[in-house]
């Protein structure tokens, strides 16, 4: 709204061409029932979009900070012309968003469309991705346990609203520490709709386009196509892991483990979960609450997805310390030779925009 009244002050007597742009935001505002900014007042918020405006750099091209007429700041997500994403895709995206209301999902705020420009308009959150403070080096020690606490407890809510209480039933298939945004009180809240699906029943479902982060894929997505909300478990097991141990599941080097779900099962098994725990965390955290979060990590990560819970049960087990929790089996990738031996022939899939870290591969053949 505060950037649809800066094209007014843009010139008193709109062009012809300006007219026309109006009309063409007015009809797709009734299309997607979200506000439709002009990329003029998008750039200005911007400066332009300016270097020092940058936030980063994702799957789908550059996000920066705006500041909007009355000083709300804004993150714009500003999609790359080779992204491959038209209209139709960007307006799925967007009202797909736009229906999502919860604390701990990121706020669509609007968007733009004007000849190549597709750009999307988001909240602030001014303490920008959780990557940043369990990966980086400047920030070791600002997840305190409380925090940490706080934050899985915010996604496993908002995965769950996505799953069962949204009016439109979410698979997010992108869940990741750099997809948890965190706001000026650390509160997480779910951002990255790109690769998201919306789903009825509960039935799996297959693809042949596979989308999302290695590291975080559930095997049967990884290497059949086959995803459902029991593939966004196993990512959410994943960040679990990541968030009690501040080491990422990729790019793991510790002990002779393949990577961090191989280790976290290896101290389960020997009877030593709590060596898994950030050091920074050493003196601070529940030993009890702590092999507790482990257990249920374990759990959303096991190799079946009959064998993993569902977020409903997840939310209860973090809540209730009362409930019993079963024995985990050995995760999914938890040694080198199950993964290998099971991936498929490269000819039956192909990877649509898979990324590992925070690099996107987009239609990248299968090895």
């Amino acid at each position: 709204e505060d950037l649809l009244s800066f094209d007014l002050s843009i010139s008193p007597e709109p062009t012809k061409n300006e007219q026309s742009g109006v009309k063409q935001r007015q009809k797709h505002e009734k299309e997607m029932e979200i506000p439709i900014f002009s990329f003029s007042s998008v750039s200005a918020a911007t400066n332009n979009f300016s270097l020092s405006n940058k936030l980063g750099e994702g799957g789908f091209g550059p996000v920066y900070k705006g500041k909007l007429l009355k000083g709300n700041e804004v993150a714009i997500k500003r999609l790359s012309r080779k992204s491959g994403q038209g209209w139709n895709e960007l307006k799925n995206e967007a009202v797909l968003i736009a229906k999502l209301q919860h604390k701990n999902l990121v706020k669509l705020l609007g968007c733009c469309i004007e000849g190549d420009e597709k750009i999307l308009v988001y909240e602030y959150l001014p303490n920008k991705s959780l990557d940043l403070f369990l990966f980086g080096t400047n920030n070791i020690f600002a997840l305190a346990w409380g925090t940490r606490i706080r934050i899985v407890d915010g996604i496993a809510q908002g995965l769950l609203y996505l799953h069962q209480f949204s009016r439109l039933q979410i698979i997010h298939r992108d869940l990741k520490a750099s997809n948890i945004l965190l706001d000026e009180d650390m509160n997480p809240k779910i951002s990255d709709f790109g690769m998201a699906r919306s789903f009825g029943g509960t039935e799996p479902r297959a693809t042949d386009r596979i989308v999302g982060t290695y590291g975080y894929m559930a095997p049967e997505y990884a290497l059949e196509g086959v995803f459902s909300v029991k593939s966004d478990v196993f990512s959410f097991g994943v960040l679990l892991l990541e968030i009690l141990s501040g080491m990422k599941n990729t790019g793991f080097y510790r002990s002779s483990s393949l990577n961090l779900l191989g280790y976290a099962w290896d101290l389960w098994i020997s009877s030593r979960p709590l060596e898994l725990m950030d050091i920074v965390m050493k003196d601070s955290s529940s030993a009890n609450v702590a092999i507790r979060y482990i257990n249920i990590a374990l759990l959303c990560v096991q190799e079946h997805a009959a064998d993993r819970p569902t977020m409903s049960e997840v939310v209860l087990m973090l809540s209730n310390e009362l409930t019993c929790l079963p024995s985990p089996k050995r995760p999914a990738f938890s040694n080198v030779r199950s993964m290998v031996d099971s991936i498929p022939n490269p000819s039956h899939w192909k990877p649509e925009a898979c990324s590992e870290n925070e690099l996107t591969i987009s239609a990248m053949d299968a090895r």
